[in-house]
């Protein structure tokens, strides 16, 4: 069967197949159960184990939690087996400790709960079978350390490494295949000499340090609230492609790189910006549906779905959870989406930019701070003004921008996330903050020591405390109320009434780093702050308003350089952001740079304790030799495309033509229109032919340059092989236009984005 034919077949198959259904889950009468009755049923949460461990045990484990004490063995094993019991009840056969190695995904390695018991009689040993699961092989098992990225930390023949149970993350129990389940075991991964290997370990450190240098000022700020915790909140807006998996399966560059890299826009696509918040299609509200019930066992609170702005893209977003347990139900909300996308014939793609022309998918991590009573440390509350607390924890994240931008670069950088930063589409790159009208004006007030301004427009709006109303002057419609900030969807860092959405990173990311590089820098910032505070205060019992204020102003006028209200895309904010001497990093081989710099090193070494030289030096070397390997497998995937599937098919089209002409001019009949066609491609394949050639040396270079230099493996990529890629697809979409639809190796942008 032809391409051609498979394409036909696969719209055909997608039109009028069988389409996947499941029966939520009703009551005993029959009646559909609640959500909030299914929420979690699949997790060994604390109340469920509570109610199976006796009380001793239980408080044991709580103190260990809270970081009091160790967990023994009488403790461990005892948790150990009432898991095992409840997961097998489950149907649970294997469990394994699952984790976040340096790869952007997860990782896990199943092992049975069956065991074999030897007893030796005088007629010989007798094996009988049990079903075991210690405390031991709870709090830790042993991947090979040598076949994860390590950045030379581990070698071939230092193969150990250990994944050690996260106590602060709950375990749980997924589906398998045949009616079993697998226990899942969240868990840290370091090194036999104790490195951190994962992404997971370094995130739990930074919220560490951030809970004590938070609670630190909280408690210089107001000594009689005794604040002994801070942690951090997260949610994280998911964005996503499906498409049709018989399509997908035909696209070996979608299925190599994960974007495409050839391929024309169809004449409609999102230009007429009906695709947002329209209407589900039946076929994407099946599969999240049936991926909603399975968050929900999994006790992963999705509370939001819609249609992005590109055909064929959608999003997901969660309610808000404390940033480890949130960036663990991101991560498995992913994978979940993936198995539930192949049920129903479909594929995800979560490739930052898998379709150039129409916009691609970002992973907005909406961050805050909050304490041990629940109380929001970025509410600005009904007077943001005279709320000194509210100010100066913004004040510390604004400081932690201004000095630590490039490391922000750093974090959501990668060769797919280049694809999509600063496109009219996301945010650029350079970092800095929105703040919105009221918040600005709040600031600039107090600098100024002036009164602040009236915001109010009497005709159509009044003023409340804590925000406005608008009228909108029809009679059948409430008063609405009207936030205390608009929303910039050009700003990378954006406060949005509550918290600050970090928008920049990408939709495949992990958001262990960027979270763990936003934490640890906001700890400098708050520790700074704290330091000239307490250098306000001298021998005072305790700060006075006019102590505050004074430091207040002068972290209000030091941070103004990061604070933008206006267009992040204009060329004049990019001219304007040079004077102001914010970094302009365009490149991610540039902006790893960045993450062994002195200035930054000693924050996160020296200052935070966060990593280790070690650890930090061997991930600048892991995230180029990724960025290298990116590009290199996206140009040799191409060539193949190119010289096995395209080029061939432009010859045969050629020949077509040419036997077409000849054929009407033995008849006698004018061959101009074949014969003009013929004409116009020849150059155009001889151009692609061209290309390709090029490209091939250049990638027989890359793959023949050594070099000890990581990153200059990666700027190689960046400088020669990107434009290359890009230069040999604009000649491939050129024939795309003028050979047959019938000649076409691939399915097209309208069969990918419109099948669904």
């Amino acid at each position: 069967m032809s391409a051609y034919e498979l394409r036909k077949s696969a719209l055909v198959a997608a039109a009028t197949g069988q389409k996947r259904e499941i029966q939520y889950p009703v009551k005993a009468d029959g009646k559909p159960r609640y959500p909030s009755e299914i929420y979690g049923e699949n997790v060994f949460t604390l109340k469920t184990m509570a109610k199976a461990l006796p009380k001793p045990i239980f408080a044991s484990f709580l103190k260990q939690r809270r970081g009091r004490q160790n967990l023994d063995k009488t403790t461990a094993d005892s948790i150990a087996h009432a898991v095992r019991v409840w997961a097998m009840d489950r149907g649970a056969t294997h469990y394994t400790h699952w984790f976040q190695p340096q790869t952007g995904t997860t990782a896990e390695k199943h092992d049975a709960f069956l065991s074999l018991v030897s007893t030796f009689t005088p007629g010989g040993e007798e094996v009988t079978p049990i079903d075991q699961f210690s405390g031991g092989q709870l709090l830790q098992s042993e991947p090979d350390a040598s076949s994860f990225p390590s950045g030379g930390m581990r070698t071939t023949f230092e193969a150990r490494g250990y994944t050690i149970w996260d106590t602060s993350s709950s375990m749980f129990v997924q589906e398998g295949p045949n009616g079993t389940s697998i226990l899942y075991i969240p868990s840290v991964y370091i090194s036999y000499n104790g490195d951190a290997l994962d992404e997971k370990t370094v995130l739990l450190r930074s919220n560490e340090v951030l809970s004590r240098a938070a609670s630190d000022l909280l408690n210089l700020l107001e000594p009689e609230s005794h604040v002994s915790h801070v942690y951090t909140t997260l949610g994280t807006e998911q964005e996503f492609f499906l498409v049709d998996r018989t399509m997908y399966a035909l696209r070996p560059d979608l299925k190599i790189t994960g974007r495409t890299l050839v391929g024309q826009l169809p004449p409609r696509h999102q230009q007429l910006e009906d695709h947002y918040f329209g209407r589900i299609p039946s076929r994407v509200m099946r599969v999240i549906s049936e991926l909603e019930l399975e968050c929900l066992k999994l006790g992963i609170p999705i509370k939001t779905r819609h249609n992005e702005v590109a055909p064929g893209q959608f999003e997901l977003a969660p309610i808000f959870e404390e940033s480890s347990v949130a960036v663990d139900h991101n991560l498995l909300t992913m994978d979940v989406l993936h198995k539930v996308a192949h049920r129903h014939n479909l594929r995800v793609l979560y490739h930052e930019k898998p379709f150039k022309g129409v916009n691609g998918s970002g992973k907005h991590c909406n961050w805050a701070m909050a304490t041990d009573r629940g109380e929001n440390l970025l509410d600005p509350t009904v007077r943001p003004e005279t709320n000194y607390r509210f100010i100066l924890f913004l004040l510390a994240v604004l400081r932690a921008l201004q000095e630590h931008a490039a490391l922000l670069r750093v974090a959501i950088s990668s060769s797919s996330n280049e694809h999509r930063l600063g496109a009219q589409e996301a945010p650029p790159a350079i970092i800095s903050a929105f703040l919105g009208d009221q918040l600005h004006e709040v600031l600039n007030a107090i600098e100024e020591n002036r009164p602040l301004k009236n915001f109010s427009v009497p005709q159509f709006q009044s003023i409340k405390v804590g925000g406005t109303v608008l009228d909108v002057k029809v009679a059948a419609l409430p008063n609405i109320a009207r936030d205390l900030t608009d929303r910039n969807r050009t700003s990378p860092f954006a406060f949005t009434g509550n918290k600050f959405e970090f928008r920049a990173v990408g939709s495949k990311q992990s958001p262990s780093f960027p979270v763990t590089v936003l934490n640890c820098a906001v700890t400098a910032a708050i520790g700074e702050i704290a330091a000239e505070l307490r250098a306000q205060k001298g021998s005072k019992p305790r700060l006075s308003e006019e102590d505050k204020l004074a430091v207040i102003r002068k972290y209000i006028a030091l941070t103004k350089s990061v604070r933008f209200e206006g267009d992040n895309y204009s060329e004049e904010w990019t001219r304007e952001a040079e004077r102001r001497g914010l970094p302009n990093i365009r490149t991610a081989p540039e902006a790893f740079t960045y993450l062994i710099k002195d200035k930054h090193m000693d924050m996160l070494v020296k200052d935070t304790g966060i990593f280790t030289a070690s650890e930090l030096r061997s991930r600048y070397h892991i995230i180029n030799e990724r960025y290298a390997k990116d590009v290199l497998i996206e140009a040799e995937t191409l060539l193949t495309i190119i010289g096995q599937q395209i080029l061939p098919a432009a010859f045969e089209y050629r020949k077509s033509l040419a036997e077409s002409a000849a054929a009407l001019s033995v008849v006698g009949v004018g061959a101009g229109p074949e014969v003009d066609t013929l004409n116009e491609m020849t150059p155009m394949v001889a151009t692609l032919q061209a290309r390709y050639k090029a490209l091939a040396k250049m990638v027989s270079s890359a793959i023949a340059h050594h070099s000890d230099d990581s990153n200059e493996h990666a700027r190689v990529a960046c400088d020669t092989l990107v434009p290359a890629i890009a230069s040999v697809r604009e000649a491939a979409d050129a024939l795309e236009i003028i050979v047959a639809d019938k000649y076409w190796p691939l399915p097209k942008y309208t069969e990918l984005l419109l099948t669904i």
